[in-house]
């Protein structure tokens, strides 16, 4: 099938890796500057938590959003976390809009939208299914993206 759109998202906000970055150098700061002696990290501590922690480090870089849409189908992966499509034949509703603040970035549950794929922003695709249940993918394409929902809405009336 032919993409009509496609999207991939990162999370590269500054604020988002000084915030990483700085939570993870704080035990080894401590350890380095013997803060608090008697509860400073041990050197096997820091050799177990500095890879785990570039680990970590590496899950943010690489994590990423992906969104297909075609005349078919609706489809996102939030690698490595997530995989989902939809049949536009199962969708009841799919709108582009200003979803606001609903927690942060990433995957969050349980919101009025649903789940909410997101990893920056606030524009956002809201879909509900024929079955009740309902998702939204966040876009930096606003414009792109409604003009392609509205082709294919049309395409299904």
């Amino acid at each position: 099938m032919k993409t009509e759109f496609k999207e991939e998202q990162q999370f590269r906000q500054w604020w988002v890796w000084l915030l990483l970055l700085s939570i993870g150098s704080l035990p080894i700061t401590a350890y380095y500057f013997k803060f608090e002696s008697n509860k400073t990290m041990t050197k096997d501590d820091v050799i177990v938590f500095v890879p785990l922690y570039i680990l970590f480090l590496l899950f943010f870089f690489f994590l990423k959003l992906k969104t297909n849409i075609n005349k078919d189908t609706v489809s996102l992966i939030f690698f490595p976390l997530y995989k989902k499509s939809v049949k536009w034949t199962d969708i009841k509703s799919a709108e582009v809009l200003n979803y606001g603040f609903v927690g942060g970035y990433g995957i969050r549950l349980w919101t009025k939208y649903g789940t909410v794929y997101n990893t920056s922003g606030k524009i956002g695709l809201a879909i509900t299914l024929n079955n009740g249940d309902k998702f939204l993918i966040g876009t930096h394409k606003e414009e792109e993206l409604k003009a392609i929902i509205q082709n294919i809405k049309s395409l299904h009336e």
